[in-house]
């Protein structure tokens, strides 16, 4: 493993992404901790973490230029505390394929108050049941939550589901964080084959995306439901008009 060292940080490759943020790359050092990144001078929007050995998102120091982290590929088991210290203009985090578990564990999440994009396929704590409502009930910022657009619709029917005495202690009893990492524990119900493929489908697309800008155009490709490599849904299902138009009302 390598330590992200002040010399490493200069000597990564940085430069203007196609949506003409500045971005620096990180990616395949297998570094194992988030760390001197005071170094940077707080001169980047993006950091690429992806294809690391990294187990705790934290480490930022204050960066208030920083809108964008992208850590796919790691060992991300822990979101650090009080991120809106270190990051607060923070909009997207790319969490895909690691090895986040409980629902508690996101709740820290709710603290970024300009936190718009989500994901976290590859990750256990997706087949938890009812995740994606207490994601969207817990940081309600959220507009787009594993690539797909967080509908008007879907935001209501995860407030009425968390909503009364019933609602708190459905989620007090499904939003436990975890205490240690336990390799193979139990991890919910399991997606249906669809799910699985789309899933699939996702990851390899995200694999092959190398720029925040590359993420960007699969991102506006799978909010109108079209995943790169699968059919589009029969019945014109979702096709970004309807119920996502109404996000904003």
């Amino acid at each position: 493993m390598v330590k992200l060292s002040p010399e490493l940080i200069e000597q990564c490759a940085s430069y203007t992404n196609p949506v003409k943020d500045r971005e620096i790359d990180f990616r395949g050092y297998k570094v194992p901790v988030i760390e001197n990144l005071g170094a940077t001078l707080d001169q980047f929007d993006t950091m690429d973490f992806s294809d690391n050995e990294i187990r705790k998102l934290d480490g930022f120091p204050f960066l208030r230029r920083l809108k964008h982290i992208i850590i796919n590929n790691n060992k991300v088991i822990r979101i650090g505390e009080n991120l809106e210290e270190s990051v607060p203009n923070i909009e997207s985090i790319i969490l895909t394929n690691n090895s986040m578990q409980e629902l508690g564990d996101l709740d820290v999440l709710s603290t970024l108050p300009k936190l718009e994009t989500l994901s976290l396929l590859g990750n256990p704590v997706t087949t938890k049941p009812h995740y994606r409502q207490y994601v969207i009930n817990k940081v309600p910022q959220l507009r787009i939550l594993d690539f797909r657009k967080v509908g008007l619709k879907e935001r209501k029917a995860a407030k009425v589901l968390f909503k009364g005495k019933k609602g708190a202690e459905l989620a007090t009893n499904i939003g436990k964080r975890s205490k240690t990492f336990v390799p193979g524990s139990e991890l919910g119900k399991k997606p249906s084959t669809k799910d699985k493929e789309r899933e699939e489908a996702i990851r390899k697309a995200i694999a092959g995306a190398k720029t925040l800008g590359e993420v960007e155009k699969l991102q506006a490709m799978l909010a109108v439901n079209q995943v790169p490599g699968l059919a589009p849904p029969a019945n014109g299902a979702s096709n970004g008009k309807g119920e996502e138009e109404e996000m904003d009302e």
